[in-house]
C-alpha cells in the first residue's frame, strides 16, 4: 500500500461535517415535507418521498461509491440542489437564520470538498 491510498482511507473533519450536513438536509426535506403542506396525504407522501428522492440522487451521483459517474461540476450541481432545497425549505418553514447558516455551511463545505477533489 502506497501513501496516497492510505491517505485515501482517512477521514478527515470535513468529511464528518459533510456527512452531518448531508444528513439535516434528509431530515429537512422530511421535516418540510411533513410541515408544509396541508392535508393527511399529501403530506405523508412528501414527508417520506423528498428525502427518500434526495438521498437516491445522492447516492446516484455523488456518494463516494455512485452508481453514475460524474465529473466534479455535476456532482456540485446535484449537490447545490439538495443543499439548497433544504435551505429553502427553512426559509419556507419561517426560519430564516437557520436557513442562512446552514446554507452557508453547506456552501463553504461543498467549496471545500470540490477543491480536493479537483486537485
Amino acid at each position: 500500500m502506497n501513501q496516497t491510498e492510505t491517505a485515501a482511507g482517512r477521514l478527515g473533519i470535513a468529511d464528518v461535517i459533510r456527512f452531518v450536513l448531508e444528513l439535516f438536509a434528509f431530515v429537512t426535506l422530511g421535516i418540510w415535507g411533513f410541515v408544509a403542506w396541508p392535508g393527511p396525504w399529501l403530506n405523508v407522501v412528501l414527508g417520506i418521498g423528498t428525502p427518500l428522492f434526495a438521498i437516491l440522487l445522492w447516492a446516484l451521483f455523488c456518494s463516494p461509491r455512485a452508481v453514475v459517474q460524474l465529473d466534479a461540476f455535476g456532482k456540485a450541481l446535484i449537490e447545490i440542489l439538495i443543499m439548497g432545497s433544504a435551505a429553502l425549505a427553512w426559509l419556507m418553514l419561517g426560519q430564516p437564520i437557520l436557513a442562512v447558516v446552514f446554507g452557508v455551511a453547506a456552501a463553504i463545505s461543498g467549496v471545500i470538498s470540490g477543491r480536493r477533489e479537483l486537485s
